[in-house]
């Protein structure tokens, strides 16, 4: 299927002719020329990327977007306008726009932009799923020997050959998927399928086609039969990664899975039975949930079988070294280079940081400071600004606007001026980058 484009502005005739423009690459269209109904679309039909005015009758297109990121996280937005000035950019980049771009001085850029923000919409579809035939990691591919770590990988080996229910607690990034496949993987389901969702990443219409699947003709759109992710899931696991996410009604859906393994596809009438192991994980407090009426108590009851809570990096500081050194490894297999070796002072940086990403963010950091080390060794300068803030022994004559600046000119010169890849590589919005580049002239 094509992907689709909304594009929302007023100006009919402009519509129009950006939907002619944007056809011509093969892309399907929707057309809205208010907000609220741009949102009406939104709602109805699965919508990729976002074209939208910053001007509108019924509102600003720059709020628009922060409040429907809330409601659908997985389409990209690209904002449009006539004049356009420095601080609405930074904003709409700052409330989850891919880009914001001048009308007329940018038209060029615009074909461009849409591969690029959709090529992203694609890769989070292909991460928030993960379909595999079989269990691929095991408790040998868990890396750290604290005694925080240990207890978890003791837990879960006990549990894993059974076949009761599992609930992974823990922040974002501590290893709950690497956690539930080692879990499968050990399990006598292992040579069965293990299919993994993040709740978090759809709309709850599409999270329930996804999990359910459809009959042909259950609505406009659905030319055939598809087999949702808990049928693909037969005799193996299924991983519900944020499981906190999940509305009320399709909890209840879920439930009914759990207690009598059958459940009924959208346009179906009747029931498809089938025999899965759940695996759910969140980084949400489930009972304040229930408290709260966002969680439904006896579906929290039939997935906590047994409960395993996942420790925070900052809580394993004696882990990062080894953890360091194979993010480290993969990288230098990847780029066919020999691997770097951390200096003793950019470990020490490491393991004084917070790690509010936890063990994904470790992993982010080392490949941007493998790809700015000039050596054999990656050290304190190669890391984050604000890793580097840290040190006492970082030169005080580097201001951290020096720091920053040195960091952006590096990665520019690692991607040849490849601004989107540069801004992907640090971690912040295009726009963002245009800004800095100009405030540091660079």
């Amino acid at each position: 299927m094509p992907a689709t484009i909304l594009i929302i502005d007023d100006e009919e005739q402009l519509r129009k002719l950006l939907g002619r423009i944007v056809a011509l690459e093969g892309f399907a269209i929707e057309e809205a020329g208010t907000l609220k109904a741009g949102l009406k679309i939104l709602q109805s039909k699965e919508i990729d990327l976002v074209l939208c005015d910053v001007k509108l009758p019924d509102g600003n297109g720059v709020e628009f977007v922060r409040e429907a990121k809330q409601q659908f996280p997985l389409p990209e937005f690209i904002l449009l306008t006539a004049y356009g000035n420095i601080p609405d950019g930074v904003l709409a980049i700052k409330n989850g726009a891919f880009d914001y771009i001048t009308k007329g001085d940018d038209n060029n850029r615009i074909i461009p932009l849409l591969h690029q923000a959709l090529e992203k919409v694609m890769a989070q579809k292909k991460k928030a799923i993960s379909i595999k035939a079989k269990g691929s990691y095991g408790f040998d591919d868990i890396i750290g020997n604290s005694l925080a770590i240990k207890t978890a990988i003791q837990l879960a080996q006990k549990i894993a050959t059974t076949d009761v229910n599992v609930l992974l607690l823990g922040q974002t990034g501590t290893g709950k998927e690497v956690f539930a496949n080692a879990i499968h993987a050990s399990s006598k389901r292992a040579a069965q399928p293990f299919i993994a969702i993040n709740c978090s990443a759809f709309t709850k219409d599409l999270l329930e086609g996804e999990l359910f699947g459809h009959k042909a003709g259950a609505y406009t759109g659905a030319i055939k039969d598809k087999k949702g992710l808990i049928e693909l899931a037969h005799n193996g696991t299924l991983l519900l990664d944020e499981m906190g996410e999940m509305t009320i009604d399709l909890q209840a859906k879920l439930l009914r899975v759990l207690e009598n393994g059958e459940f009924i596809k959208l346009g179906d009438e009747k029931t498809t039975k089938v025999n899965i192991r759940v695996i759910a994980a969140t980084n949400r407090n489930l009972q304040d949930e229930i408290q709260k009426g966002n969680f439904r108590e006896d579906l929290f009851y039939r997935l906590n079988g047994f409960t395993i809570s996942l420790p925070d990096l900052k809580e394993r500081t004696e882990d990062i070294a080894a953890l360091a050194q194979h993010f480290l490894y993969k990288y230098a297999a990847k780029e066919n280079t020999t691997p770097l070796q951390l200096s003793k002072q950019a470990l020490q940086l490491l393991q004084q940081h917070n790690w509010k990403g936890n063990i994904r963010e470790l992993k982010n950091v080392l490949e941007r400071a493998a790809i700015l080390a000039e050596g054999n060794e990656i050290l304190p300068e190669q890391l984050p600004y604000e890793i580097q803030q840290q040190s006492t022994t970082t030169s005080n004559s580097l201001s951290l606007a020096d720091v920053e600046k040195k960091h952006i000119q590096k990665v520019l010169q690692h991607t040849k001026g490849n601004k989107t890849e540069t801004a992907r590589l640090l971690g912040i919005g295009l726009t963002t980058l245009y800004r800095k580049i100009e405030e540091y002239s660079i």
